[in-house]
């Protein structure tokens, strides 16, 4: 049974539904004790997860239960926040039916980032992923919500064809869609009701960890959410501030106060990641391959040093990536691995709440309900990129002229490839072009 659900996650292309998109049957194929869905939604103004736990609840439980079949976990839990009242209610009212034994729900506290891997791992288990590791190196497996529902469709033989994604900020009527992958953002905007600002800017994500992106960009296997923002509005400012800016601004106004260290989340499980110290180097020339600089490793670029932290408007998280761009190009590895056992002493006192961080970026405002559209979502052409995952790039099957139905395959994991996922057509019509993307346009 455990090879037969590896085999049906493979073939439907399921890849983790937000983050970098890892492809979920190489995840599963591993041996722990643990399952942990994340259910905690932590980025401002996301609302999908949370609904689909109320709304799925029943396909989100025969996901777990799969992965735990074939992981050998005798552990499943569903991390979650209480605030998500609904979703809550209707979790255990399927555990009290179904009469779960090895399903547990976990209230996870309502700061930022509860959502991170790492600290997810340990708030459920208590252990402590090491620095440089996944879960898996503490006998844990986590997968997102829409990831396990994705699961349970593969399983009844339904391919990965759509992607839950909020669209919220600035539009007329923010809310959920299930949008066709390849489907352009433009048009989810425009069924959000459209802007409500002439200039804006949109992101791909949410507001801490997503991408400026522009309207004409397909929807991906990892496309959580659709925010539009003014133009002038700080955060966009930041995301669009060109790096030579953030470099000489780090050079200069860093005055080494560390409160990005306070704040990292990284540092506050105990590794060995000081963001202030990396900021010093920096701002010294000091960015030789030493134990300092390298510490940016070890960043997971959740943002909370710079858009919580830093009171000087500097971004060590940007930093840390140009570093870690760096080192990759001059083949440096990470030589932090580091096992802590303990988180440092000071964590449970710099824990940074939701709702503070939600005012403090500028987004109060925009902090409403973004319900399940109830229609389903009709697109005449999708972009179906082939790279959207961490892998190697699909390998297209089809070609210009051919028609597909929805569902179809139409581009593999390449011959030999390690890591890969397959894509399938997300609407019925005629394939237009194939190039990075392969392009389907519906038959009128």
């Amino acid at each position: 049974m455990r090879e037969e659900i590896i085999a049906a996650v493979k073939a439907a292309g399921v890849v983790g539904a937000g983050g970098a998109g890892f492809p979920t049957h190489v995840k599963i194929n591993a041996a722990v004790d643990t399952v942990i869905v994340n259910g905690a939604e932590c980025e401002p103004l996301l609302r999908a997860h949370q609904l689909l736990m109320d709304t799925e609840s029943s396909k989100l439980l025969i996901g777990l239960k799969a992965v735990m079949l074939a992981t050998g976990a005798r552990r499943g839990v569903i991390g979650l926040k209480r605030k998500y009242a609904a979703a809550v209610d209707k979790l255990q009212a399927e555990f009290k039916q179904a009469k779960e034994q090895e399903l547990e729900l976990f209230f996870l506290a309502d700061i930022y980032p509860a959502g991170d891997e790492q600290v997810l791992v340990h708030e459920v288990t208590g252990r402590i992923v090491p620095e440089g590791g996944i879960p898996l190196h503490v006998g844990v497996v986590v997968a997102n919500v829409e990831t396990m529902i994705n699961i349970a469709e593969a399983l009844a033989g339904k391919p990965v064809t759509g992607k839950y994604v909020t669209v919220t900020g600035a539009v007329g009527r923010p809310a959920t869609f299930k949008a066709p992958i390849g489907m352009a953002i433009r048009e989810l905007i425009e069924l959000a009701g459209g802007t409500t600002v002439r200039d804006y800017a949109v992101i791909d994500g949410g507001p801490m960890m997503g991408k400026l992106t522009t309207v004409d960009q397909p929807v991906t296997k990892t496309t959580g959410g659709i925010i539009v923002l003014p133009a002038e509005h700080s955060l966009v400012s930041g995301k669009s501030m060109p790096w030579s800016v953030v470099a000489n601004r780090a050079k200069a106004v860093c005055c080494n106060c560390r409160a990005c260290t306070d704040v990292c989340p990284r540092y506050l499980l105990g590794h060995s990641l000081e963001p202030h110290r990396i900021m010093q180097a920096f701002g010294r020339g000091q960015c030789n391959a030493g134990d300092v600089v390298t510490q940016a490793f070890l960043c997971c670029e959740c943002g909370a040093c710079d858009t919580f932290g830093c009171t000087m408007g500097l971004s060590p998280r940007r930093v840390n990536a140009e570093l870690k761009r760096q080192f990759g190009q001059a083949g440096i590895k990470n030589q932090h691995k580091a096992k802590p056992q303990y988180p440092r002493a000071t964590r449970q006192y710099r824990l940074i709440p939701a709702k503070r961080l939600l005012y403090r970026l500028g987004l109060g405002a925009y902090d409403v309900k973004a319900p399940l559209a109830a229609s389903p979502v009709i697109t005449q052409a999708v972009r179906i990129l082939l790279s959207q995952h961490i892998g190697a790039p699909a390998q297209p099957i089809v070609r210009v002229g051919a028609m597909v139905n929805k569902g179809d395959l139409i581009a593999v994991i390449p011959e030999g490839a390690a890591v890969g996922s397959n894509l399938h057509a997300s609407i019925s019509g005629q394939v237009y072009a194939v190039d990075d993307a392969i392009t389907i346009r519906a038959m009128a």
